[in-house]
């Protein structure tokens, strides 16, 4: 199932920049996201050593996947767990709704999952006409909005405050009267909170997947996974077959990563851990619960090349670091997962010929590997599909032409240095105060930003002036 939306990139990148509402709320929640993870890692001792041991800990798994989903799947069924495999999207999403249907449900309850949106399964329970309700508030956004999630951790990060409360007004049955946050959040709790509770199925990710247990466990910040999961009859979990740890140990260590990477916080407000359905004895709970595994391309990353992919605990640190992402929002990236991550992943869904353009769009600036809480070289990938682009023959012809045409004159010095010393004087000419607001040839530079103005000399003129000293 493929997740990309209409348009190509550069005219989903141009509507972005065009948007000036989206860039203050984007620059609001990933600045803040920025500030906070800052100040949580300089009061984290030895936080280069913690990263160390959890890349460690994910290719260990990924190494021994095999070993470690079968010890999950025995001990998820030891205790009581009911655990399906799913190949591909839709093989996923088909297990889903067998379930559901199974268990007479008209409608679900589902906390966020970046998986079920990977699998397309919104769609897929429309499309076999179970109601859904979106229990996570920016998803509960979204989906008022029908719109796609352009954040893995904040949904409707490209929202603002004054645009939600619009949404609310039109759509909520009892919406707030002031304009505050508080007030607005109080509307959707009431929009939301009877629907959770009368939904027959709930249904949610896994933020790690314990094999010596079999326990899921997610990670909140709204409580709202423990609301739509426990009361409903059914529990279903879907979850990506690198979401494994070995042990409870190994599942705290990365949740101390993945907290600090993502919020600047501890830990999250709400970690829970599930253990099969409801006991004897027990107050409450699902009286069934089903853990979908999916693989969906995940086996294919390992065999080629793209393993370290497979550590990234969805933290979301890329995004909030990388400049491109800031600029442009996470719609612009046309697939599942946005930003850095999204770049390298959306190739392995949707096919590289439709998002080859992605791996160009990055700088390479190597900041989204600098604070990834797992050391995934994501520009080392990224340049991995570039030169793949490259020997399919994917790039522009204009591409092609325009590299061979440079490659030949660099291997001129002669003309090489003649070239660039014209273009630096032609390029002095434009500029105005140091900067230059339009280039021939460069437009797509030029129509968002400035353009720095050259220093007077070429650095080949000014290191031979130093050599000649």
């Amino acid at each position: 199932m493929s997740s990309v939306i209409e348009a190509d990139f550069k005219t989903r990148a141009d509507n972005a920049l065009a948007d000036r509402i989206l860039k203050v709320a984007v620059e609001r929640t990933a600045g803040t996201a920025e500030a906070k993870r800052a100040v949580a890692v300089d009061a984290f001792p030895d936080f280069e050593a913690a990263r160390d041991r959890a890349a460690a800990i994910k290719d260990h798994v990924v190494a021994h996947l095999g070993a470690y989903l079968e010890e999950f799947e025995a001990n998820a069924i030891a205790a009581g767990a009911k655990v399906h495999w799913a190949s591909t999207a839709d093989e996923a999403c088909r297990i889903v709704i067998d379930i559901c249907n199974g268990a007479g449900a008209k409608s679900v309850a589902r906390s966020k999952s970046m998986l079920g949106e990977e699998i397309g399964l919104p769609h897929a329970l429309a499309e076999a006409g179970i109601g859904r309700v979106e229990t996570d508030l920016a998803e509960h956004i979204i989906q008022l909005a029908d719109e796609r999630p352009s954040h893995i951790i904040w949904p409707a990060m490209h929202k603002t405050r004054e645009q939600v409360s619009a949404l609310f007004k039109a759509k909520h049955r009892s919406p707030h009267e002031e304009e505050t946050i508080a007030a607005m959040a109080e509307s959707a709790r009431r929009e939301l909170r009877s629907q959770m509770l009368g939904a027959d199925v709930g249904i949610s990710g896994a933020n790690f997947l314990i094999a010596d247990t079999g326990a899921v466990c997610t990670v909140t910040n709204e409580g709202n996974a423990e609301l739509s999961l426990v009361p409903p009859r059914v529990h279903i979990v879907t979850a990506g077959i690198e979401k494994i740890v070995p042990s409870m140990p190994h599942a705290i260590h990365m949740l101390r990563m993945l907290a600090r990477s993502a919020t600047g916080a501890a830990l999250t407000q709400y970690t829970t851990f599930y253990t099969g359905p409801k006991r004897p004895g027990d107050r409450d709970g699902p009286e069934e619960m089903h853990i979908v595994l999916v693989d969906n391309g995940r086996t294919k990353m390992r065999e080629e090349g793209l393993a370290e992919m497979l550590r990234c605990i969805r933290c979301g640190a890329c995004m909030n670091h990388c400049v491109v992402f800031r600029q442009i929002g996470g719609h612009a990236y046309g697939g599942t997962y946005p930003g850095p991550m999204g770049a390298v992943l959306t190739p392995v869904f949707d096919g590289l010929e439709k998002s080859r353009e992605l791996a160009s769009a990055c700088t390479l600036n190597g900041k989204c590997q600098e604070v990834c809480p797992v050391r995934i070289p994501l520009p080392t990938l990224l340049k991995g599909w570039r030169e793949k682009s490259w020997r399919e023959g994917l790039e522009p012809t204009s591409m092609r032409w325009g590299l061979g045409l440079w490659a030949w004159v660099a291997q001129r010095p002669a003309l090489y240095r003649l070239g660039t010393g014209m273009a630096v004087r032609a390029m002095r000419m434009l500029g105005r105060k140091g900067w230059i607001g339009t280039l021939p040839l460069a437009g797509g530079w030029t129509r968002y930003r400035d353009m720095p103005k050259p220093a007077a000399r070429t650095f080949m003129d000014q290191y031979k002036k130093e050599r000649s000293r």
